[in-house]
């Protein structure tokens, strides 16, 4: 006797539709919901409105210096490994991202 293997078997069948009915009973918020929460959440404390006094403020950023293996693309400005040199015209070196 012939088996037809792509035949979707009856449990499985049975599993997809309970769970699609499943999905569709679910409470999903409704677009006025989410706005208000939205809204909600932007006037909660700690958050810095723009024009802010930002002057007593420091920053802290450690700087690594570029190694002897690595070159910054000419294109995109970025710090890549040499392996991925594209070309290279007048010093000027491009990577392989931007090469294609």
């Amino acid at each position: 006797m012939a088996a037809d293997y792509d035949e979707v078997k009856p449990d499985l069948a049975e599993s997809r539709n309970a769970s699609l009915e499943a999905l569709k009973e679910a409470n999903s918020p409704d677009a006025r919901s989410v706005v208000m929460e939205l809204d909600e959440t932007e006037t909660v404390d700690g958050v810095e409105l723009p024009g802010a006094d930002l002057s007593g403020e420091e920053l802290v950023i450690q700087v690594i210096p570029q190694a002897q293996d690595e070159f910054t693309c000419f294109s995109c400005f970025l710090v890549r490994h040499r392996s991925q040199i594209a070309s290279e015209k007048n010093g000027h070196r491009c990577c392989t991202e931007c090469a294609a």
